[in-house]
């Protein structure tokens, strides 16, 4: 018989764990990263279909894409029917490809499982001439997680518990199917035994085993795809109680994307008079946010129309700037830096977000301030949340004992000066932001 696992599948990061239902593993996945025991939720594909994860994803990514070649070839993408008046005809439909484009780069896996068009909008993405479901990427995903963990543990792996938010979707219907694609994702990965467990409840389960008497908790589980809060009674196994469970669907990336649209923008072109009047490079400034979005952006056509414009003298250091941001690979290490900043204002009043490239130069500082003013939009929605979830869980915040924040977006101190200003700051306990979850599902999956 195999091993039962925890698995934390998330939107920045993963992790797996076992427990003995006396204590907990955290297995090191992802060797080359400062923290073994996270993982990156990033796929790696290559041109031959061969597959990476974490650490060796990123590294690869960078090897074989940043400051590359590129070759385009026209090659025939399908046919279209058109019908006008009356006329019938098929009409051929080519596209440029890069013949030199040596992988392809995706994050945020998870997101997909929460987009509000639901599991009709999670169609999936043509790599390499082949397509992949949502559903096949997070297949690709757990079942190198899977390998990686028997691969340690020396033994079968056969059954796991795989956290999920409190909703994905706001439609129960849409929430459902959701669950369907990522149950379906895990069995396919060769697991036979797959339950769920909320990723609040998870990271409550942990928070339980360093308790020496009951308490009334609220866990803040904040991290890059959504919030989560679950208000429990926890000390006794038997007396578990959960009051309410609530959770929004903003977190970490959304905090990104507000960086970049008040901040970065005008690096790219942003505002440069004569580039308010021209749609077709103000579309691709405006695509920047969207780092999924923007390798895709690197066609001769695109490349045509900046190098017009460019000589034309239309703002062309900035110009310059796009096309480099574009056409040499730096989205992802763009991005990096983006979150990275955000990280550092966690622990310090101001930063820079810098990045240099082949014509590509990037400093911009960046306060504290700043960020709460970008973001204060959002903060006003996740106040609102928590606030509905206590008064759903009939209690008043004064009967909470302890609030007990985890992810990585919970170390934000606007969030943490949130809490306390509610339920006082001697109630707020941190918890591990990155494996929290991921320890409390190995607990649930020793419970089965």
């Amino acid at each position: 018989m195999g091993l039962k696992i925890g698995l934390d599948f998330g939107t920045s990061n993963s992790g797996v764990a076992i427990s003995d239902g006396a204590g907990v593993r955290l297995l090191p996945i992802d060797p080359g990263n400062p923290i073994p025991e996270v993982v990156k939720t990033i796929l790696y594909i290559t041109r031959d279909h061969r597959s990476y994860i974490g650490q060796e994803a990123i590294e690869l990514y960078y090897q074989h894409n940043v400051n590359r070649v590129r070759r385009f070839e026209k090659r025939w993408a399908g046919a279209v029917r058109v019908i006008a008046d009356e006329v019938d005809y098929m009409h051929d439909v080519f596209v440029d490809v890069d013949v030199l484009k040596p992988g392809r780069l995706l994050q945020y896996l998870k997101t997909a499982l929460r987009k509000s068009g639901g599991v009709s909008d999670m169609s999936g993405t043509l790599i390499f001439e082949r397509y992949f479901s949502v559903g096949e990427l997070i297949k690709i995903y757990l079942a190198h997680l899977k390998q990686k963990a028997e691969q340690i543990l020396d033994e079968s792996i056969t059954g796991v518990t795989l956290g999920r938010p409190v909703k994905f979707s706001e439609d129960p219907d849409l929430d459902r199917q959701a669950e369907t694609v990522l149950r379906q994702a895990a069995l396919d990965a060769s697991f036979r035994d797959v339950d769920f467990e909320l990723e609040p409840i998870a990271a409550a389960l942990f928070y339980e085993k360093a308790l020496t008497k009951p308490q009334t908790v609220l866990i803040f589980d904040f991290g890059g795809g959504t919030l989560d809060i679950t208000i429990m009674r926890l000390g006794d196994a038997v007396k578990r109680r959960v009051y309410a469970n609530g959770g929004i669907d903003i977190a970490g990336a959304d905090f990104d994307r507000a960086i970049i649209e008040n901040r970065l923008l005008h690096h790219f072109g942003d505002g440069e008079g004569q580039i308010r009047h021209m749609p077709e490079i103000s579309e691709l400034i405006e695509t920047i946010p969207d780092w999924m979005a923007l390798p895709d952006l690197s066609t001769p056509m695109i490349n045509i129309t900046l190098e017009k414009a460019i000589q034309r003298g239309i703002a062309p250091v900035r110009l310059k700037t796009l096309q480099s941001l574009i056409f040499n690979d730096l989205a992802f290490p763009f991005y990096n830096q983006v979150e990275t900043a955000k990280m550092a204002l966690s622990e310090q009043g101001a930063t820079v977000i810098e990045l240099q490239g082949k014509d590509f130069d990037l400093w911009e500082p960046y306060t504290r301030t700043q960020f709460e003013t970008d973001i204060q939009g959002y903060y006003e929605q996740i106040e609102a949340v928590l606030l509905d979830t206590v008064n759903d869980s009939g209690l008043e915040p004064e009967k909470i004992d302890a609030v007990v924040k985890t992810g990585g977006s919970s170390s934000i101190p606007m969030f943490s000066e949130m809490l306390g200003r509610i339920f006082g700051e001697e109630k707020i306990k941190e918890s591990d932001a990155f494996s929290s979850v991921t320890a409390g599902l190995a607990i649930r999956a020793s419970e089965e």
